[in-house]
């Protein structure tokens, strides 16, 4: 693995910026959050997508880049798993009960974040954080990932062509942590992009927007 110049010390920093600092908060500074306590139940959630070719899934998720269809199949696949909070748990990541939505541009959900996995590698199969949408009864279901790549001036990450927005986590925006972010809607579709932050058919239990 190429050495980043990211030593442990500085990353156990950055882990409890994002730790104390909620990580569900999101990028901008008028986000409202949500706080509300939600079950972690194992979800069963059909994927027809995971096993299509790569034109059904350019059509179905509004792409016109087959690298990047490419890799957001490979993407799902190795994500699918996580429909499961359990096996997210499993694989280290760790839940929040804060509901990050907007009164405007919609929702992103709850973030559960493994903090073992920020810092300056982008593997496409490992995303720092999953998305999860609480639905009528409460239960939890994955709708996208999130990327957060520390910036060591390394060359700027991209999904396919397809560049990572600059910073975005206001903890590390705080404390001068130069970073990158990417949302991705692998699994509930984005009528604004799917590599678009907030998602319009997102919501929160509850939701009480405030200018």
């Amino acid at each position: 693995m190429t050495n980043l110049n990211f030593h442990t010390p500085k990353k156990n920093k950055i882990k409890n910026l994002l730790h104390n600092g909620l990580f569900a908060m999101v990028l901008m500074a008028a986000i409202i959050i949500t706080g509300c306590s939600a079950d972690q139940p194992t979800n069963s959630v059909s994927d027809s997508l995971i096993t299509g070719d790569t034109e059904f899934f350019m059509n179905a998720v509004n792409l016109n880049n087959e690298e990047e269809a490419e890799l957001l199949k490979i993407v799902r696949q190795a994500t699918s798993r996580f429909h499961s909070t359990r096996q997210a748990e499993r694989a280290g990541y760790e839940g929040d009960d804060h509901c990050a939505s907007h009164p405007e541009l919609g929702g992103m959900g709850y973030h559960w974040v493994n903090f073992e996995l920020v810092d300056p590698e982008f593997d496409p199969t490992q995303p720092e954080a999953l998305l999860y949408e609480p639905d009528k009864n409460g239960n939890l279901k994955l709708v996208g990932v999130e990327y957060i790549v520390i910036n060591v001036e390394q060359d700027h990450p991209t999904f396919g062509d397809y560049e990572f927005d600059i910073e975005g986590v206001p903890p590390l925006m705080e404390e001068g942590v130069p970073h990158w972010s990417l949302h991705v809607w692998l699994y509930k579709e984005n009528p604004n992009g799917i590599f678009t932050p907030f998602n319009p058919k997102v919501s929160c239990p509850a939701d009480n927007h405030e200018n």
